[in-house]
């Protein structure tokens, strides 16, 4: 199962998920069989958009037995999720924001 979480993206993008995805609440987009190689050409696409026009927030996850805990995540925006193996507890690590003073 992958699933995209999106917030305050771009109506193409949206519509660019719901178009490889069912939109099962508003932002939240998944797919229980889609290919390694699909779900990178959906992500190549949604990467560069996001670049192109920034301020948004997407979050992919799907299974990866291969990661800790068994699921892979790529995060645009913020915040920054990395699911890490603590000692074999699978925590979610956010990259601290600073702020200039």
């Amino acid at each position: 199962m992958t699933v995209v979480v999106t917030r305050d993206v771009a109506p193409r993008t949206r519509g660019f998920l719901a178009s490889c995805m069912i939109e099962i609440a508003p932002g939240v987009y998944t797919a229980p069989r889609l290919s390694r190689s699909v779900r990178e050409r959906i992500w190549t696409v949604i990467e560069e958009w996001f670049l192109e026009l920034g301020g948004q927030s997407i979050v992919m996850t799907w299974q990866d037995p291969r990661e800790p805990g068994g699921q892979g995540v790529r995060v645009l925006g913020s915040p920054p999720v990395e699911l890490v193996d603590q000692e074999g507890l699978i925590l979610s690590r956010r990259t601290r924001q600073t702020q200039d003073k």
